[in-house]
């Protein structure tokens, strides 16, 4: 499920700025790169199952291997993991709404905390 209208895919900015940001409201970037794309993601374990909150982003100048990357952030998702298949995003999916309180509120605090370093200002 996409979360609409968050302000986060208008967002460009700089990888290390980013990766420092993303982590102070625990998304992780961790293993998941490669030279052109990134994915942050909030891991949320609960009763009902193990789910992510993902900021994926990609650049067009940069290498992300050199951490000289200019990112621009995609709409963020959630969703749940099935095991040994992996994360499904499905509109069909039904999220606690408790869960997706806490991604709203996560998504505000990243969007207010990555304005100064946007570089997408209008």
């Amino acid at each position: 499920m996409y979360f609409e209208n968050t302000g986060i895919e208008d967002i460009v900015a700089d990888l290390l700025i980013l990766d420092e940001v993303m982590l102070e409201h625990d998304l992780v970037r961790a293993g998941q790169w490669d030279y052109e794309r990134v994915t942050y993601d909030k891991k949320y374990v609960i009763k009902d199952g193990t789910y992510y909150l993902r900021i994926f982003g990609y650049t067009k100048d940069g290498d992300v291997d050199k951490r000289d990357a200019i990112m621009n952030l995609k709409k963020p998702v959630i969703g749940k993991h099935y095991y040994p298949f992996g994360v499904e995003y499905g509109e069909d999916e039904n999220f606690p709404k408790s869960l997706l309180k806490d991604c709203q509120a996560t998504l505000e605090a990243v969007h207010k905390a990555l304005q100064p370093y946007n570089m997408n200002k209008a």
